[in-house]
């Protein structure tokens, strides 16, 4: 009779061992299903309402103030002679980073109130796609300097995986930039990160500014 009883008692706890590992393996297996991401390509993001201005000669100079008179487009902020950052950008470095540093903080309009400039610039290494995108879902377009040159970065092409987490991850594909030296089909162009070289963009300047 005992052993029938340890038979039993142990028969009871390999059942409702077998039990509990089932209900193990079926909370793994429906974590795992909500664990997936969510993968969306060839997403399109742009920056709306840019006024269509061309610098009035190739110099650097006139071209870091017509893209930035491009992304504020706000006539008495930036950049003609009687805007409160006129005189700072002409006698700024003509380098994002020297410019970043010129154009940060307060600056007074024509009319004696003030605005208030965040300007931040990013070197090519802690550029990232997360950066960029961000930026351009808020509307706010921006500076990028590349093979040299100055041109406003207002629209991008990407794939968006989204993790159950909340995490967004994001690659792009194409940066789509105007140039404000041309007028004409010049004007618009675009980096490729298929063909292009990422070691030839300098940088990026992020840029707001409030009035007071």
């Amino acid at each position: 009779m005992k052993e029938l009883k340890c038979f039993r008692r142990t028969r009871s706890f390999l059942t409702a061992t077998a039990f509990f590992a089932g209900l193990v393996l079926i909370y793994v297996a429906t974590a795992s299903a909500f664990a997936q991401e969510v993968f969306h390509p060839n997403q399109e993001v742009r920056v709306t309402g840019l006024p269509s201005l061309t610098a009035p000669s190739t110099e650097a100079s006139a071209v870091l103030a017509t893209g930035l008179a491009t992304i504020l487009h706000d006539k008495a902020v930036c950049c003609g002679k009687d805007s409160a950052l006129g005189d700072t950008v002409l006698a700024a470095p003509l380098s994002l980073k020297g410019l970043s540093a010129s154009l940060q903080g307060r600056h007074v309009l024509s009319d004696g109130r003030s605005v208030m400039v965040s300007a931040e610039y990013v070197p090519q290494s802690s550029v990232t796609p997360d950066l960029m995108i961000s930026a351009l879902l808020d509307q706010h377009a921006l500076l990028i300097e590349w093979k040299s040159h100055f041109y406003v970065l207002y629209a991008a092409i990407f794939d968006e995986t989204v993790y159950s987490s909340g995490q967004r991850q994001f690659v792009v594909h194409k940066l789509l930039l105007l140039d404000p030296r041309f007028s004409d089909q010049r004007r618009e162009t675009e980096f490729r990160r298929e063909s292009d070289d990422w070691a030839k963009v300098q940088g990026l300047l992020t840029l707001t500014a409030a009035r007071q």
